[in-house]
């Protein structure tokens, strides 16, 4: 009685490794498209038609708009301020023309005109000042100083980065984890399936030493 229990106990987790061995390969799978679709689309068409080049910076200006921003003050706290828009506007290694800077790709889609959006503050006067310091440094401790930008002919052509929003390691993590996940499932089944060819073999060699 008490080897037929361990023998049940044995099966029952047997299925359960089973059963987590197909959940893992699922999930890999499963996040595999799901961050293909989300992150590495994105990132192969921000990548395709474009690459890197060397900037100088030609001019820095403040334009006379204004640009709302939303703050957080608390949970159920927020409000709207502004901040001036500052342009850098550079010549890449790759053209004549002068293209304005951005951030990245996030910042140009959020506001195409400007190079900088500052953390939204409360105090207008405090977003303004941030927005100055940025100038200032772009003016003072750049200046002519080349420096490496990236850019896209098909989508922006008149616009470079300052840094790629997908980079190497996204692109690196899109296929690590989901696959580390779809190969750990794959172990588990296997070791499951070995183990119990394993047992099988052996309760066929008692059975003959037992006759």
């Amino acid at each position: 009685m008490a080897r037929s229990r361990a023998v049940s106990e044995y099966t029952e987790a047997e299925d359960k490794s089973m059963r987590l061995g197909f959940l893992l390969i699922a999930a890999g799978l499963l996040s595999l498209l799901g961050l293909g679709c989300c992150w590495l689309r994105p990132a192969l068409q921000e990548r395709e038609g474009g690459g890197s080049a060397n900037c100088t910076v030609l001019a820095v200006r403040q334009l006379g708009e204004r640009f709302a921003c939303t703050f957080s003050c608390g949970a159920a706290c927020r409000g709207t301020a502004r901040y001036p828009c500052l342009q850098v506007l550079v010549r890449t290694s790759r053209s004549s023309a002068p293209a304005l800077l951005h951030e990245d790709e996030r910042q140009l889609r959020t506001n195409p005109k400007c190079s900088y959006i500052p953390p939204c503050a409360r105090d207008d006067q405090e977003n303004f000042e941030n927005v100055t310091y940025k100038q200032k440094y772009w003016k003072e401790k750049v200046g002519s100083q080349p420096f490496t930008c990236y850019f896209n002919q098909h989508l922006r052509p008149d616009d470079v980065m300052l840094k790629r929003t997908h980079d190497e390691t996204v692109l690196l993590h899109c296929f690590l984890w989901p696959l580390v996940t779809f190969l750990v499932g794959v172990l588990i089944v296997l070791l499951t399936i070995c183990a119990k060819s394993l047992a099988v073999k052996a309760e066929a060699i008692k059975k003959k030493k037992h006759l």
